[in-house]
């Protein structure tokens, strides 16, 4: 498999400038914000929102200014969110490491978070980006209305497939398709271009979020959360609600009561992880990842080959074949 190192070899230059200008933009005249801060850049992830910024702003025409600014105002927005999902989540650790409100307790996380999202806001302003701002601007709303329609389907168990499509949609395809959307904008283009690339943003979005889904009917928790969390917090993902829909009245029954009523129980957790895999809800939820995934690489092979199209080509490929 190919991997981020490589991915990045187009915009390897242009990444390492982001990371300086990126750490510039979070600095504080006070003292703790630096201290966590600086704990926050030290465990940064992949960074792949912003290379979806900086490739298809490659791929469209030139990296300028104003895909410096994309990228950090897509970066701070995530980060924030991830803080702050933390604390809801009342999560003591994200990958393998401690998170803020574990180590600095709630309010200084969401004070964090707090500051993040007007860092970036800021950001935006001040560079009168108002173009980015209100594509990042809109995702967030997204971002919101996706995790409330999800934990609303979920007091009532009673998702279905598409509602699931709406849900990824809204809570994780519209980020990264506004990373490729302000990436194309920063870039010059037409809005009829922003518009297609965000569609397929929205594609790669969609098989993102369903191999994040599919992690947690693994049988170790490759991506920092156990497997059958999503089970445990009665989370109804694609694996699991075409299980439902194939069973008959009776078995749906009894699972959906098990979910309900021991979801926290190891060996429920077991036995609706087998139940899925009987199902077939695995090889379901992967057949469509692998159908978002090719809709994306047919929809970018309209675009002109070039180095940073070849890169994006490789980082959707990434998104799906990635093991964590």
């Amino acid at each position: 498999m190919i991997t981020l190192e490589e991915i990045r070899k187009p915009v390897r230059q242009e990444m390492v400038e982001f990371n300086r200008l990126f750490k510039e933009a979070v600095s504080s005249d006070i003292p703790l914000l630096n201290i966590v801060t600086r704990y926050l850049l030290r465990r940064k992830g992949k960074q792949m929102r912003p290379l979806f910024v900086f490739l298809t702003s490659k791929m469209i025409g030139e990296i300028t200014e104003s895909t410096y600014t994309a990228a950090s105002l897509i970066e701070l927005m995530h980060t924030a969110t991830l803080v702050h999902d933390d604390v809801v989540d009342e999560s003591n650790e994200r990958r393998g490491v401690f998170s803020i409100n574990a180590i600095w307790k709630s309010k200084v996380a969401v004070l964090l978070g707090d500051y993040l999202l007007a860092r970036g806001l800021l950001l935006a302003i001040r560079h009168r980006e108002y173009t980015l701002l209100e594509i990042v601007s809109d995702a967030s709303r997204e971002m919101s209305e996706g995790e409330l329609l999800q934990i609303q389907k979920s007091r009532n168990l009673n998702i279905d497939i598409e509602t699931y499509y709406e849900v990824i949609r809204k809570k994780t395809a519209a980020l990264i398709a506004s990373c490729v959307a302000s990436g194309a904008s920063a870039a010059g283009a037409e809005q009829e271009v922003v518009d297609r690339i965000y569609e397929i943003g929205i594609q790669i979005g969609m098989a993102f979020q369903i191999k994040d889904d599919l992690f947690d009917y693994q049988s170790s928790g490759l991506i920092g959360k156990p497997a059958g969390n999503d089970i445990k917090e009665k989370k109804f993902t694609l694996p699991l609600i075409y299980a439902l829909s194939q069973a008959d009245p009776g078995l749906r029954r009894t699972m959906v009561r098990k979910i309900s009523s021991g979801n926290r129980n190891a060996s429920v957790v077991r036995e609706v992880i087998q139940f899925v895999t009987d199902q077939g809800g695995i090889r379901y939820a992967e057949e469509r990842m692998q159908e978002f995934k090719t809709q994306a690489l047919d929809s970018l092979e309209t675009f002109p080959p070039s180095p940073a199209r070849d890169s994006l080509k490789d980082l959707v490929e990434f998104t799906v074949s990635r093991n964590r």
